[in-house]
Order: structure tokens, then sequence, then C-alpha cells
């Protein structure tokens, strides 16, 4: 799910303020402490490949985040995409991979479990 800045709901519009919410945008129960992650990915990374051996051969941590630069696919297990682009606002969840079509910089928050399994994962696959 991706939403574009002007496209989440302005809830307060004050002289040198305005507020945007984008009520239920994803659900985090269930999970426990969450982390605060920043990415710098470069045009033509695809983590498919380094997912192998998860579940589903998939990313099953959920994402909240920001792309504060570049253009960036997520892909589902049941094949749909998602394009998210510079100033949008996104949820991936469970079950994903992505690849970047534009050197892209991230903001993501993730289940600090769940993700840190992923990251432990792709990390042993680049240095295996």
């Amino acid at each position: 799910m991706r939403i574009a800045k002007n496209d989440i709901p302005v809830r307060i519009n004050a002289p040198g303020a305005v507020a945007r919410q984008k009520i239920n945008f994803g659900d985090a129960s269930g999970y426990g402490e969450m982390c605060g992650e920043y990415f710098s990915l470069a045009a033509g990374t695809d983590i498919a490949p380094l997912l192998k051996g998860l579940e589903g051969d998939l990313c099953q941590s959920p994402h909240w985040g920001y792309l504060l630069q570049g253009q960036v696919t997520s892909t589902y297990a049941d094949g749909t995409e998602e394009t998210v682009n510079s100033g949008d606002l996104f949820y991936w969840s469970p079950g994903h991979t992505i690849r970047v079509a534009e050197d892209a910089e991230v903001i993501l928050f993730s289940p600090t479990d769940e993700h840190s399994k992923v990251i432990d994962h792709l990390r042993d696959q680049l240095t295996g």
C-alpha cells in the first residue's frame, strides 16, 4: 500500500502547520518492539536472490516507511507489484521482495525480531 503526500488526508491546516494522517495504514498487532531503519539502495538492486531460503523465498517482515528519493518496486507472493516513488508513504506487508529502479534513500519502521532475522539472512547470503 502506498500513498503520495498530497493524497494523505489533511487533519490540521493552520498557519505554519499542516498535519496529514492516513488511518488504518497497516496492522502492527501481534508484533513486539519496532526498529527504525535507513537504507541507501543503488539502482538495479534486487534482493530476491538473497531471500532464497526464507519462507516463500520472501521477506516475511512488514514495513512502514517513507521514500526520501528514488523508486522502489515491491513484488508480493501473488505476483502483484507496487511502485513507490520519492515522497511516498508506504506499507509493505509480509511476503514481499523489492527491486530498485532509481537510487533510493528509504526510511523503514519494522518489527525488530522479524526484520532482524531477514537482515541476518541477507548478510549471511552476502558473506557466504
